[in-house]
């Protein structure tokens, strides 16, 4: 699985260096006493700040590792597995070099973007570890592309079934392929909100009006084709109205997994519009305390 191998890459080599900085860490803040309390002030502070800002510069060019694409720099595979473990043990060590004074300043604003960034990538580990499998799963070995094929195939069949059936049947059927909803905005590929409609009529000999009703996971048009099967005027009408019902519940299986992928990726991809922008922001903020540390301590 991707997150054992990116966990346990190297029998987890960067688990074990990233502890071994933890334990150095705490031993040089511990060597601090004396006549001045522990504070980023000391020259222990500034060497746990100096590792912390470092790590912070490192951790943010794993972007750049991805997309240099011949760089001979390691692996990402070991560039990620190491940003796992060494982006942890940078929460030790920027809380070591602030000996845990905070405030209302830029130091304590850096240091609060710093929680963020970790607490996000951790969000990432977990989302990058599950999200890709459930992808496959769904998938179920095939792709994005094979599901579409198969809903547009699904879609033929459908429209040559309801060529066959009373005017009120073709309506509903052809009008709810014509106005399925598949993603949409933020919040509707996210959560998987459907907004399909289809034409709802009665029979010719009714006379009710055409009604654009909801069809939300196709549901409404499978119970409206099925409701019509005790109702049929014609033998010849049942065989076709079960196919129909057939056809109409493969294609709602589709559209569960294609709606399934555009929502996991959607988490995915939403995960990087929060995780990159607070990585910026972080950097910024470090260097603004870096300068203000200069300037007026």
């Amino acid at each position: 699985m991707i997150h054992e191998s990116l966990l346990k890459y190297r029998n987890a080599r960067f688990l074990w260096q990233a502890l071994a900085l933890m334990v150095l860490s705490i031993g040089l803040y511990l060597t601090q006493g004396g006549v001045r309390v522990p504070s980023g002030g000391t020259w222990q502070g500034y060497i746990l700040g100096t590792i912390g800002a470092l790590l912070i510069v490192w951790l943010a060019l794993l972007g750049v590792r991805k997309r240099a694409y011949a760089s001979s720099l390691g692996t990402v595979q070991g560039w990620t597995s190491a940003h796992v473990y060494l982006g942890s043990a940078l929460l030790l060590v920027a809380t070591l070099h602030s000996a845990g004074q905070f405030g209302w300043n830029v130091h304590t604003f850096a240091y609060v973007l710093m929680c963020l960034v970790i607490l996000s990538g951790f969000v990432g580990v977990y989302a990058y570890a599950s999200i890709p499998q459930w992808i496959s799963e769904n998938h179920a070995g095939g792709n994005r592309p094979e599901l579409f094929s198969e809903l547009f195939a699904l879609n033929r069949q459908l429209q040559l079934l309801a060529v066959k059936s009373e005017a009120a049947i073709q309506l509903a059927v052809t009008s709810s392929i014509e106005r399925t909803a598949i993603g949409g905005d933020v919040a509707a590929q996210l959560f998987g909100r459907d907004r399909s409609r289809f034409i709802r009529s009665g029979t010719a000999s009714s006379g009710s009006e055409a009604v654009l009703s909801g069809n939300e996971d196709q549901q409404q048009i499978i119970d409206f084709v099925a409701a019509r099967l005790p109702r049929a005027d014609k033998a010849a009408e049942v065989p076709n109205l079960h196919e129909l019902v057939l056809f109409l519940c493969r294609r709602q299986s589709v559209l569960r997994r294609i709606r399934r992928d555009i929502r996991l990726r959607a988490w995915l991809q939403l995960w990087l519009y929060v995780h990159v922008p607070l990585s910026v922001a972080l950097l910024v903020a470090l260097v603004v305390h870096i300068l203000t540390t200069f300037m007026y301590w």
